[in-house]
C-alpha cells in the first residue's frame, strides 16, 4: 500500500486526503490548526458568512425604489434597520465550527487518519509529527505541503486583537466600530470595507494605487469604487500606512505623504506570508520562491522528488479552490492516475464585494498589452429587464473572444451574485465553446444571465 503523508488540512489538504484514500493509499494528515484550515476556520467561511448579513443590509438599504417603507421612520433604513455584530459573529464561529465537523467526519469515513499536531520534513520521505505525547515518524511514499499561509503585518502596525486587526481577529467584536480605516484594498481589503460599509460602520480604505483592486478588472474596479464613494465611503488613494498605533479607545494611521487618519478600529489586509518557516523543507531538497513560497510545477511537484505542494503556501492563485484543485492533481498524479496539469485560466474567482466582480480565463489588461488578440464586448446591466425590476443600475457583463475561430476566452461579470453568473462563461472557456454556442443556448427570461447571452449575440460574425 502507498502510504501518503500530508501536512496541513485546509482545501489543499483534505481533498487531496480524499482523492488519496479513494485510490487506496493509506492517508495521513497531520495537522496544527484545524481541519478545513484558514478557509474554513479563519478566512473564506467566516467573511462569506459575515457579507451575508452586510448583503441583506445593502438590499434594504436599496429597497425604497422598490417601493418599501420603513413605518415610523421616514424611510432611513438605518434606524428601520440595524445588526446586532455580537450575534452576527456568534453565528460565523459556529457556522465554520460546523463545517469543519463535516469536513473531519468525511476524512473519518474515508479512513483518513488526522494527527493534531505540527508536521515537519525529515528528508523527502519521512515526516516528523510533533504532538502533546512526543515525535512520531512517518514513513511517507509521497508528502503533500499544505501549510498555508498567515496576514501579513507591519513592523509599524501590530496588530493587538482589539482595536488593530488581521482579518482572522476581527470575528471577536461584539460591536460594530464606529470608523474603520482598512489598510489595503486588494480582494481581502476592498471585501471587508464593502461589507462592514454595509453594516452601518464609517469606512476609509486606504490604497497604495490610485484605485481599489488593482489587481482586477480596471471597468470593474472603476465601477465598484465610484459605487463606494457614492454610498459615502472615504477612499484614500495613492498612500500606505507608515505607522499604526493605539490611542486609548482609537486608532491613529499616519500615512507615508504625512496625512493622519483616526478611527475606532484597524484593519490591516496588506497580504499574506506562507507558513514554510521551520519546516525543514530546503534540507530536504525543496526550492522556496520569492517570499519563501514552496516552488510547484503544474501538477504540484516541488524540486524534492516525492514531495508536492498546495495552497497558499505555494503563492499560486491564493483561492480554496485553486488548492483544492492542487491537491487533487498531487495524488492523482503521485498515485498514477490520469491527470491534466494545473491550468489558471480555466480558474473563476470572485470578488465578494457590493456588487461583487467575477472574472475568468484571459483579461482585459492581457489584450491591451498584447499578449492575445481578442475581440470584446461590454454590455451593462442597466439595460437588462431583470436587473430594472430588482432596482439594479451598477454592473455588466464582458465576454472576449478569439477573432477568428469565436472561442470564448475570458470574461467578467459585475452585479449581484456574479459569483454565480460567472459559471456559464466558465463553462465556455474551460470547454472551448463559441460565442455562437452560448448565445444559442436558451435563457431564462427575465433574468441577469441572459446578459451573457447577449453579450455572446453581439460577438457573432458571419
Amino acid at each position: 500500500m502507498t502510504h501518503v503523508v500530508i501536512v496541513g488540512g485546509g482545501p489543499g489538504g483534505y481533498e487531496a486526503a480524499l482523492v488519496a484514500a479513494q485510490l487506496g493509499a493509506d492517508v495521513t494528515i497531520v495537522d496544527r490548526d484545524g481541519i478545513g484550515g484558514s478557509a474554513v476556520l479563519t478566512d473564506c467561511v467566516p467573511s462569506k458568512t459575515l457579507i451575508a448579513t452586510a448583503e441583506v443590509m445593502t438590499a434594504v438599504q436599496e429597497s425604497s425604489e422598490l417601493g418599501v417603507r420603513f413605518a415610523g421612520h421616514d424611510d432611513d433604513f438605518r434606524q428601520a434597520a440595524s445588526v446586532d455584530l455580537g450575534a452576527v459573529n456568534a453565528r460565523v464561529k459556529e457556522l465554520a465550527a460546523s463545517q469543519s465537523v463535516d469536513i473531519a467526519q468525511r476524512l473519518d469515513e474515508a479512513k483518513v487518519r488526522v494527527i493534531s499536531g505540527t508536521g515537519r520534513l525529515d528528508g523527502p520521505e519521512t515526516v516528523l509529527a510533533t504532538t502533546d505525547d512526543g515525535v512520531e515518524r512517518l514513513a511517507a511514499d509521497a508528502v503533500l505541503l499544505a501549510t498555508g499561509a498567515r496576514p501579513r503585518v507591519l513592523e509599524t502596525a501590530q496588530p493587538d486583537g482589539e482595536r488593530i486587526l488581521t482579518w482572522e481577529q476581527v470575528y471577536n467584536l461584539d460591536e460594530l466600530p464606529e470608523r474603520l480605516v482598512v489598510i489595503g484594498s486588494g480582494v481581502t481589503g476592498a471585501e471587508f470595507a464593502s461589507a462592514y460599509h454595509a453594516l452601518g460602520v464609517e469606512v476609509a480604505l486606504v490604497s497604495s494605487r490610485d484605485r481599489v483592486l488593482p489587481g482586477e478588472d480596471a471597468d470593474a474596479a472603476e465601477l465598484l469604487q465610484g459605487v463606494l464613494t457614492r454610498r459615502g465611503m472615504t477612499v484614500v488613494g495613492r498612500s500606505r500606512a507608515n505607522e499604526v498605533v493605539r490611542d486609548g479607545d482609537a486608532v491613529v494611521v499616519t500615512l507615508t505623504d504625512g496625512r493622519i487618519l483616526r478611527g475606532s478600529h484597524c484593519l490591516l489586509a496588506v497580504g499574506s506570508v506562507p507558513n514554510t518557516a521551520g519546516l525543514g523543507l530546503e534540507e530536504a531538497g525543496v526550492t522556496l520562491e520569492d517570499g519563501d513560497f514552496v516552488g510547484v510545477d503544474r501538477v504540484s511537484r516541488t524540486t524534492a522528488r516525492g514531495v508536492y505542494g498546495a495552497g497558499d503556501c505555494t503563492g499560486v492563485l491564493m483561492l480554496a479552490s485553486v488548492a483544492a484543485m492542487q491537491g487533487r492533481i498531487a495524488m492523482w498524479h503521485a498515485l498514477g492516475d490520469a491527470v491534466a496539469p494545473l491550468d489558471l485560466k480555466t480558474v473563476s474567482s470572485n470578488v465578494f464585494t457590493a456588487p461583487e466582480i467575477a472574472t475568468v480565463g484571459w483579461s482585459q489588461r492581457a489584450v491591451d498589452a498584447g499578449e492575445i488578440e481578442a475581440r470584446s464586448v461590454m454590455l451593462p446591466l442597466a439595460g437588462n429587464a431583470r436587473a430594472k425590476m430588482q432596482g439594479v443600475h451598477d454592473g455588466f457583463v464582458k465576454l472576449f473572444c478569439r477573432p477568428g475561430t469565436g472561442i470564448v476566452i475570458g470574461g467578467v461579470v459585475v452585479g449581484p451574485h456574479a459569483s454565480e453568473l460567472i459559471h456559464p462563461v466558465s463553462l465556455a472557456v474551460g470547454e472551448r465553446l463559441t460565442v455562437d454556442d452560448v448565445a444559442h443556448a436558451f435563457t431564462v427570461y427575465p433574468s441577469i444571465s441572459g446578459s451573457v447571452a447577449e453579450a455572446a449575440r453581439r460577438l457573432h460574425r458571419r
